[in-house]
């Protein structure tokens, strides 16, 4: 038997002062809504994933869900993806509108159908045939995200909600491991401000914003998502912990790799096959949290872990 463990992000990258608050709010908000489900003798490791990117997804302090930010036609295209370790099921979803957990939508891709990814109308099309509640965009789209876009189209803002010029926004993930041994990661995001209709970056891309196996670990990343897409970060990270390497070391190692070949940078978070922690991030600032044995660890800044018994 494992003590279960649950970790998450909200994204990394130059957070100004104000929104640390709110940021390392809503990590804790989420990591205890997942250990909870986690400590249930019954508890679903994918349940529990889930229901922590949910929390993030209705805070609009991060780019996912309620918060995303918007296309260059002032567009929402949320993307995510979830993916379990003992059989390698995964489900994601990309360019989905109208909706408030997209991270839902993937779930039912993986739990429903006999694909792993569903795209642009044919993901819409797909969640209301689900029963997936229709959210209108004035529910989804707040006033930073109208600003950041205002901001970018007059040249203040770069195009990217994730790091490359250090943005303010963060793709939000989660990992954990129940006490069977069977883990499970998610990662949701709006995306980068300002970006072409129907773009795709790494979020929802198997291997790259998330990855998941029983028999090494689990792993969701947040960052440049160009950068990471190209070199498969995640898988990166999980292949390096199966040669032996711990999940810390692996994640230092495969994000130094990817920021020396494309020039992009990101973090991650990961977890391996016994319980054990790794956190990393080339970035000013990377949201995070995690349960473990009663205690919430969390932080923000570079070598910080504030802890609280739950």
């Amino acid at each position: 038997m494992i003590e279960p463990v649950i970790l998450v992000h909200g994204g990394a990258g130059d957070i100004p002062e104000w929104r640390v608050p709110l940021k390392m709010h809503g990590v804790r908000k989420a990591v205890k809504a997942g250990y909870e489900i986690l400590s249930n003798t019954e508890g679903c490791v994918l349940d529990a994933v889930e229901a922590a990117i949910k929390v993030m997804e209705d805070d609009e302090a991060f780019n996912a869900g309620k918060g995303s930010v918007l296309t260059i036609k002032g567009t929402i295209e949320m993307d995510a993806i979830i993916m379990e370790g003992e059989n390698l099921k995964t489900g994601a979803v990309a360019g989905l509108s109208n909706v408030a957990h997209p991270v839902t939508v993937a779930r039912l891709v993986m739990d429903t159908t006999p694909h792993i990814f569903l795209a642009g109308p044919g993901a819409n099309d797909f969640a209301m045939e689900k029963g997936v509640p229709f959210v209108p965009d004035d529910e989804l789209i707040t006033d930073f995200a109208r600003q950041a876009l205002e901001d970018f189209i007059h040249g203040k803002g770069e195009a990217t909600s994730e790091l490359g010029k250090e943005s303010k926004y963060g793709t939000v993930g989660a990992v954990a491991i129940d006490r069977y041994g069977h883990m499970a990661c998610a990662t949701s995001t709006g995306g980068m401000t300002g970006k072409l209709p129907g773009r795709v970056g790494d979020t929802p891309l198997v291997g790259a914003g998330g990855y998941c196996d029983d028999a090494s670990g689990a792993c969701s990343a947040t960052g440049h998502g160009e950068s990471i897409a190209r070199v498969c970060l995640c898988h990166h990270i999980i292949g390096l912990m199966q040669s032996g390497l711990g999940p810390k070391q692996a994640t230092e190692l495969a994000l130094t790799n990817m920021h020396e070949r494309t020039g992009g940078t990101a973090g991650a978070i990961t977890l391996s096959n016994k319980g054990q922690v790794g956190i990393h991030f080339n970035s000013k600032r990377m949201a995070w949290a995690y349960a473990q044995n009663g205690e919430i660890h969390s932080g923000i800044n570079p070598d910080e872990d504030e802890i609280e018994s739950i």
